[in-house]
């Protein structure tokens, strides 16, 4: 069945119960610009609260659905959302799916121009956006003709857009009884390999009831588990993990801030019990703890009882000092990408926390083999890691070369290098992309190289990750002057600034750029070379 029954199912097993809340810890109060059927909590000194209903949630999802298909828009159709996480997200993506058409999530780090691009890779008719991003929309506005119609969720509408709110309520709440199956598409997630050009990342229906049957079955969500959200919901984690509360009916609270107290803060007023966390997130909550700055006798946590992280490799000693803390919580970790539809083929197992350090098993339903070209590694041998399963994508959305690159007799070769132990565990060795992973977000250095080769003093330029405990990578870049200049660290972090903070070097080091005979830059020998450096030099960006 397609992933949008359960919805269906929820609001008629369970219509008056809370399904949602959304939480902003930095607002005391904010104007109600939902329906009148939704509840709001908005009382002056406390922390601005939004919920929904099942019902609800199914109900503004038909209506974007129905206000979809009188425009025009469904099946092949492809609808792009680019909204920082929000109570409205969710029933968006959802009406998407249920008009037939394919939801578009969009990262919103990205800038105009990336937004651009991946608006014509994906060849978008339907543009959702929020206040965050005007300017940046307004900036290509001219430039995406192809795009039909622009939607826009809040407040001050701009003058080259509508008003998702003002026409959702003049449509009909009936289902848009258009017939979907398991083998339609649903979704296109981007990802991108060495090249830090995005690809579109093709998935059916089939694949993301396979992300929820997953995470269902790893996790054991019920009806009475209350799932915090705090990454975004474009990403396919977040809301791949969200859907463990879909399948079982349960609650999730998404919230809008991830410093510790305000996730201590979620889990003890909202009695969540299942926190999904990146590792610097993790990280801070015990530095507050172990510091006296928090205390945990100030929170109602007893029912917390899964903290699992993904996104990045996990420092074995985080999690020896998370048990230490909280000693009576599950912990796994998950592995996925975006083309295998997010965290899940393979993961470590809330019962094999003695591994930790391994990413673990294959996934419920998933296969797993190591390869060496065409050859199956052994145990201890180290090859590309490869996946099989209802998940994996249809294909790289208009690039059949790179699809039958990545996509071989219904296996997906990951790019990570990985080795397996004697017990069955899998741990990564390597990645054979050089995409540099920093708390959680993939950061391309062909993207960065070629904005620092723009600086006129610059000959050549290498951009690496170096380890770090908190973000699990940062950014450093090799920098070689033209012969007879000299570059400051200065200089550098000044042009950066026109960079997004994300994407500026955290350490620089001025030096040669080595490469091989055939031109290639040579990452891992850098990575050697400055890894042992990187305590030596640090260049804070402002």
């Amino acid at each position: 069945m397609p992933i949008t029954q359960y919805l269906i199912d929820n609001a008629a097993k369970y219509p008056n119960e809370v399904c949602l809340v959304e939480i902003n810890p930095d607002v005391e109060e904010k104007p109600h610009t939902w329906s009148e059927n939704d509840l709001v909590e908005s009382e002056r000194g406390v922390s601005y609260r939004r919920m929904m209903t099942w019902e609800d949630f199914n109900r503004k999802s038909n209506r974007f659905a129905n206000l979809l298909l009188s425009r025009g828009i469904g099946k092949g159709d492809k609808v792009a959302i680019l909204l920082m996480n929000c109570l409205e997200w969710l029933p968006i993506y959802f009406g998407i799916l249920k008009s037939g058409a394919i939801a578009v999530p969009m990262n919103f780090r990205f800038d105009a121009n990336e937004i651009k691009y991946c608006i014509d890779l994906a060849e978008v008719d339907v543009l959702v956006f929020g206040p965050e991003f005007t300017g940046r929309i307004e900036s290509i506005v001219n430039k995406i003709g192809r795009v039909k119609h622009l939607f826009y969720v809040g407040e001050d509408v701009p003058r080259f857009a509508e008003s998702y709110e003002k026409f959702i309520a003049f449509c009909t709440s009936k289902e848009p009884g258009v017939p979907l199956t398991d083998d339609d598409y649903a979704a296109i997630y981007f990802s991108s390999g060495t090249t830090g050009f995005p690809k579109a990342i093709l998935h059916k229906h089939l694949s993301l009831v396979c992300a929820a049957e997953t995470e269902q079955a790893h996790h054991g969500q019920t009806k009475d588990d209350v799932f915090l959200c705090i990454p975004p919901l474009y990403h396919t984690g977040a809301k791949m993990h969200w859907f463990g509360s879909l399948i079982s009916g349960g609650k999730a609270v998404i919230l809008k801030g991830i410093k510790p107290k305000m996730i201590l803060d979620a889990v003890s007023n909202e009695k969540c019990t299942i926190v999904w966390l990146l590792v610097p997130w993790a990280q801070d909550i015990l530095d507050k703890l172990e510091s006296g700055e928090l205390k945990k006798e100030d929170y109602k946590l007893d029912q917390w009882r899964l903290m699992h992280i993904g996104a990045q490799p996990v420092p074995p000693s985080l999690i020896k000092r998370w048990k230490e803390v909280f000693p009576n919580h599950q912990y796994d970790t998950n592995y996925g990408l975006s083309e295998s539809i997010g965290p899940g083929c393979v993961h470590l197992g809330v019962e094999n926390i003695h591994k930790v350090g391994a990413i673990g098993v294959p996934g419920y339903k998933w296969e797993v083999k190591i390869m060496d070209g065409d050859r199956e590694v052994k145990q201890g041998e180290v090859g590309e890691l490869c996946v099989k399963g209802r998940g994996v994508m249809t294909e790289y959305y208009n690039d059949p070369q790179a699809t039958a690159n990545t996509l071989k007799n219904g296996w997906l070769y990951t790019g990570d290098m990985a080795m397996q132990d004697p017990d069955g565990f899998i741990y990564l060795v390597d990645r054979k992309k050089d995409v540099i992973i920093t708390g959680g977000e993939n950061i391309y250095p062909v993207q960065i190289e070629d904005f620092l080769r723009a600086y006129p003093k610059i000959k050549d330029v290498a951009v690496i990750g170096l380890p770090n405990q908190r973000l699990g990578e940062i950014t450093a870049a090799i920098i070689e002057a033209k012969d007879g200049m000299t570059i400051t660290e200065d200089e550098i972090n000044n042009f950066c600034l026109d960079l997004p903070r994300y994407k500026r070097p955290k350490k620089l080091f001025f030096d040669k750029v080595l490469r091989n005979a055939t031109g290639k830059i040579e990452k891992p020998k850098l990575r050697e070379i400055y890894g042992g450096q990187a305590s030596l030099v640090e260049a804070q960006i402002k």
